[in-house]
């Protein structure tokens, strides 16, 4: 099967802060809005064969830790792509005792590798070069034959290769936008402008992003213009900021015309799960289908561990594993797998310095 995440903060936050905050925010599970309807239309008949209504995971110990030569105290925000040789590609964001991010990759043939797998800094070793670099996205864009990696750097930026397992390759950051469009500035509030998330139908590709402020954006170009061209920017969903956070992501299902949104929140306990929606095309109204605390897409409570150890009661920002590794971002859902940054429950401090690691839950729902 062929695969494929995540985002960083660009202002610290106290893990017990947070903690706080989250036990004095109950998670609302009310619809977002934005430019939906107000009353949500029912579940189509597409998404109720291809999705179930409710999730069961199980998930592996940490599998990525940073390596010692990369400098970094966490492996965060995971995006994650198989070429057409079979290699994994997994990409992630680091960063070092001064706060510092960056981006890293490593590569291996199975999972079983992924611990021990050599890892490269990019920041050191490629064009993509120093400054804030966080939240990797990765794939194949397959109508010019090159591979892309999305990160933030304030913006929406991108490097490209032709060959991923040549990670010196990468080129040098070049912006999908310049400027931070009106509409996110007249929202974000105290939040940020990050975490983009690149997906394309026939004609269509669509740059989707969160501002730590409840809300959902997706922008827009052709796919014969892209990467140049985004705009028309509109809010798609929006809840209170908790509810709605960060760490998106939107699937194609199979082969049907059913697209998967999940994001991430933080929980009355103050811990990271993900919320999930589903819409008929991209540009379809987003309606719930697992998104609440007790009935989450993934959350401490719909997750079981290898062993028993609960090494993280955090199911934070990650990817699913896709069935193919294009810019249509398919999954199949009857093999779900969810690439994800958990960490030590008794951590805490600074958010830079959160001890991250990666770990791969896959789905025990029944269905298929």
């Amino acid at each position: 099967m062929f695969a494929s995440l995540r985002r960083f903060r660009s202002r610290p936050l106290n893990a017990a802060a947070v903690l706080l905050l989250g036990l004095a925010v109950v998670s609302v599970a009310a619809p977002a809005s934005g430019e939906q309807a107000d009353e949500p239309a029912a579940q189509s008949p597409a998404a109720q064969q291809q999705l179930p209504g409710s999730f069961q995971w199980s998930s592996s110990g940490p599998l990525i830790s940073p390596a010692p030569d990369i400098n970094s105290v966490a492996a965060k925000d995971p995006s994650v792509v198989q070429d057409e040789n079979g290699t994994w590609h997994v990409f992630f964001t680091k960063v070092d005792t001064r706060g510092d991010w960056g981006l890293a990759h490593t590569s291996f043939t199975d999972w079983s590798q992924a611990a021990g797998a050599p890892q490269t800094d990019l920041e050191a070793d490629s064009a993509v070069g120093p400054g804030y670099r966080a939240a990797p996205h990765a794939f194949y864009f397959e109508p010019t034959g090159e591979w892309y990696l999305v990160y933030q750097t304030g913006l929406p930026s991108f490097s490209t290769t032709t060959d991923p397992n040549d990670p010196s390759s990468w080129s040098a950051p070049r912006n999908f936008m310049d400027s931070v469009p009106d509409i996110v500035q007249q929202n974000i509030g105290n939040g940020n402008w990050l975490d983009f998330y690149v997906i394309c139908d026939d004609a269509m590709c669509y740059l989707f992003s969160a501002d730590d402020n409840g809300h959902v954006y997706r922008s827009e170009t052709t796919v014969a213009n892209f990467p140049n061209g985004f705009g028309n920017t509109q809010i798609v969903l929006e809840d209170s900021a908790y509810d709605l956070f960060e760490g998106g992501a939107v699937y194609r299902v199979g082969d049907t015309n059913t697209y998967l949104l999940i994001w991430e929140a933080i929980g009355s306990d103050g811990r990271r799960w993900y919320r999930s929606f589903t819409a008929e095309g991209l540009t379809g109204q987003w309606t719930p289908l697992a998104d609440t605390e007790n009935n989450p897409f993934a959350r401490s409570n719909n997750v079981t561990f290898d062993g028993g150890n609960a090494w993280t009661r955090d199911i934070s920002h990650g990817e699913l594993v896709r069935a193919t590794n294009d810019q249509t971002m398919t999954i199949d859902p009857c093999n779900l797998q969810l690439l994800y940054q958990g960490m030590d429950p008794s951590s805490g401090g600074d958010y830079s310095q959160l001890p991250w690691r990666l770990g791969l839950a896959t789905s025990t729902t029944d269905g298929c």
